[in-house]
């Protein structure tokens, strides 16, 4: 059976009541999510709890999962939600690391003493464009899972993905 005839199967299983089976769905994807909420929040402690605050809200809610569609897509999509709910005032962050972002926009490859690591670049990306860009490049998600995760269209998932792509390379130095 493959990776996605089980995950079908454990989801009918907890669907049913089966903690065990949903135990096999969380030990399948608890560190994928923890990572993932840990580069959206830049915060350990925020993002177990969101993770853990994600994974009780499924339990909860597992009988609206279609076992048909990507479980991980629908939990990532609920995890999206969570944080984006635990922002009271998000856009005011986004505002503010937007303008932060546009402040690093000068560092250029001719500072040769100036080199952000990755996930400082990734910080500098706006929150979905960044929330885009660690599904499908960080945790091999298409960019079809990602939109439904995010609930974006699909062309502004493949936007945000090459946006940011762009904008990682510029902020990285490399201008290839």
């Amino acid at each position: 059976m493959n990776d996605s005839a089980a995950e079908r199967t454990w989801v009918v299983a907890a669907q049913a009541g089966s903690s065990q089976a949903f135990g096999q769905l969380v030990a399948a994807h608890n560190e994928a999510l923890r990572a993932f909420l840990r580069r959206l929040t830049r915060n350990a402690a925020e993002a177990e709890d969101l993770a853990h605050d994600t994974f009780v809200f499924v339990w909860r809610k597992i009988a609206r999962c279609d076992p048909q569609r990507p479980f991980r897509a629908w939990l990532f999509g609920i995890a999206w939600r969570k944080f984006c709910q635990s922002r009271r005032g998000w856009r005011r962050l986004l505002a503010r690391d937007t303008r932060w972002a546009q402040s690093r926009d000068t560092v250029t490859s001719d500072d040769p003493g100036l080199r952000l690591d990755l996930t400082a670049a990734c910080a500098a990306l706006q929150l979905d464009q960044r929330a885009a860009i660690l599904l499908c490049l960080g945790l091999d998600f298409t960019h079809e899972e990602a939109a439904q995760a995010l609930a974006l269209p699909l062309g502004t998932v493949k936007s945000h993905i090459a946006r940011g792509r762009t904008k990682l390379a510029g902020l990285l130095g490399d201008e290839t």
